[in-house]
Formats: C-alpha cells, sequence, structure tokens
C-alpha cells in the first residue's frame, strides 16, 4: 500500500524527539452505540452505518526500540507471529515509512479477545500511534489513519478516539462530540469469529441507516436514557440465533438497572448503559457471576490511545 504523508500539512498525533526508547501506551475499547447493515457490497463485504464510542477498559503496551519487530505477551490465545494486528501494523509502518528500524512490544492484554470490543484494532494503533514518535516519523494523523484502513476496518477509528460515525465498512469516519455515559460491559468469556456472524446475516436484517442520526441526535442532549432507546445492532439477531448467551445478558442488564443494552459489535460482549457512573458500578456488582466477566466503564471524549510515559 502506498501512502502519501504530506509532513505539516495536518496536525501530527505526536512529536519525537527522536531519543525516545521507550513508550508506555494505554490503547481504550470501543462500543457500537449502533451498527446496521445497510448490504452486500460486490467485493464480498458488507456496507455498515456505525456509531462508535471509546470507552475507558484499556490494553497497555510498552514499545522498545529493538533490532527487530516483535511482539511478547502473556495472554492465552493471543499470537505473537504475524497473526498478531500490533506486529503487522508495525511491519507495515517500518514498510511505508521505509526505515530500519525494529520495536519490541510488550502487550498486557485487558481487553476480552474476539468479542466485539476492537481489541486488536486499538493494540494496532496504538503502535501506530507510538512508532510515529519513537521512530521520531512525524507523520499527520490523516496519513496514520490511511495506513490502518490497510490493517483493519476499526484501527483508523481508534487513532481518532472519541466518538464518530463510520460508513464504508466502518473506516470512512466523522468525528462527533461523544457523551460522558457510565456503561457496563458484559463478556460470557468465549470468543465469537466476526467472520461467522456475519456469515450468518440475511437480507431481511438490513435497514436503511436511519438509526445512526438517531443516536447522534441522542448524544448531543447528554441524557442516558435518550442514548439508551436509540441503541441498536443488526447482527445482533444473527448472533443471538447461535449464541442465545448474548439474549440473557441483554436480559440480564434491563433487570439489573440498565437503561438499555444491546450487543457491540459482532459480539458477544453486550453493554448496558446506567444513568451514572454509580449507578454503573452498582449494576456491576448484580452482574457479576461466575460465567460472566463484567466492568463498569465510562465513555471517552478524548483519544483513545493515550502515551503514558516515556
Amino acid at each position: 500500500m502506498t501512502v502519501s504523508v504530506a509532513r505539516g500539512s495536518l496536525r501530527t498525533l505526536s512529536k519525537g524527539s527522536g531519543n525516545t526508547r521507550r513508550l508506555v501506551i494505554d490503547a481504550a475499547a470501543k462500543v457500537n452505540l449502533t451498527l446496521e447493515v445497510l448490504n452486500k457490497r460486490p467485493d464480498g463485504y458488507h456496507e455498515l452505518s456505525t456509531v462508535m464510542h471509546a470507552v475507558d477498559l484499556s490494553d497497555r503496551l510498552v514499545l522498545e526500540d529493538a533490532p527487530v519487530c516483535e511482539v511478547h505477551t502473556s495472554a492465552p490465545g493471543v499470537p505473537t507471529d504475524e497473526r498478531n494486528l500490533a506486529l503487522r501494523a508495525a511491519l507495515a509502518l517500518r514498510d511505508a515509512a521505509k526505515v530500519d528500524r525494529g520495536v519490541r512490544i510488550a502487550l498486557d492484554k485487558r481487553i476480552p479477545v474476539a468479542a466485539g470490543l476492537g481489541g486488536g484494532s486499538t493494540d494496532a494503533a496504538a503502535v501506530l500511534v507510538g512508532l510515529n514518535r519513537l521512530w521520531d516519523l512525524r507523520w499527520p494523523e490523516s496519513a496514520l489513519e490511511e495506513l490502518a484502513i490497510s490493517l483493519g476496518m476499526d484501527v483508523p477509528f481508534f487513532i481518532r478516539g472519541g466518538a464518530a460515525v463510520g460508513t464504508g465498512r466502518g473506516e470512512q469516519l466523522s468525528s462527533l462530540s461523544g457523551s460522558s455515559l457510565g456503561l457496563v460491559l458484559v463478556n460470557p468469556r468465549f470468543q465469537v469469529s466476526t467472520a461467522e456472524i456475519y456469515g450468518r446475516v440475511t437480507p431481511a436484517m438490513y435497514s436503511d441507516g436511519g438509526r445512526a442520526g438517531q443516536v447522534v441526535k441522542a448524544l448531543g442532549t447528554h441524557r442516558p436514557d435518550r442514548v439508551a432507546a436509540s441503541l441498536y445492532n443488526g447482527l445482533e439477531l444473527a448472533a443471538r440465533d447461535a449464541y442465545p448467551q448474548i439474549g440473557q445478558m441483554r436480559a440480564a442488564l434491563t433487570a439489573a438497572g440498565a437503561l438499555g443494552a444491546v450487543m457491540s459489535g459482532s459480539g458477544p460482549t453486550v453493554f448496558g448503559i446506567a444513568r451514572s457512573w454509580e449507578q454503573a458500578r452498582q449494576i456491576r456488582t448484580r452482574m457479576t457471576r461466575g460465567s460472566w466477566e463484567c466492568w463498569a466503564v465510562r465513555t471517552l471524549r478524548g483519544a483513545a490511545i493515550r502515551i503514558r510515559a516515556t
């Protein structure tokens, strides 16, 4: 992929001194407040309309200068070869920038894998943002987003952060003024294949894209009840047919006091919207049970990728 870099034409994500040798980065998860499948494209992918919002459940990555690009993690089920999206991001940026540099990536996974929360995509975005500083590239955000599309449709969103409407395959972004919300995430402790869920989508599950506008208006009111009333995921019916636990988690969240609940992404994580951060913590306590993993989180109105230390 060819990426054009117009240095100085747009703001840069980070201005490195060229002397940095180690970075510690938090990489936030996301939820889909709405996700509509509009149709199937000629290229075999689906046309989407979605509203994404970053949340403060984060992976942590440590990037250090090294002779080669490599990734290390103790998280079970996470590959450390080129199937790992963070490693692929490092290799893609090295090739695109034509630099002879390497990086050792230590990945502390806190976002569950294959959960509909964008864990792999946010790790890839963190590597792009971090190496932009570590390697003193000074690429503008637009160039990083362009490269990010080659890695995955959610990766550009994490470079941008906050809240955004995504169209196309989800990679065409329009930033939004987000809202401060308390959420409860519930994961059934198993993974779901994105390809499997999309393979279960039928034309009867398509919609017209109008729900995204409803969510955008609701976010503008800063009222959790309005946002909760506008939640929608066109993939949920397909996922619930295969995984009934998704419906059970959604029902349990509303029974525990959530204003509304819906599956995020291609699942299986379900999230509920609370009236406040304090109520989110109370709902999380009520939801905790042996077979489910639960978090009380807040939406992030700023960056999803945050460099904490050097």
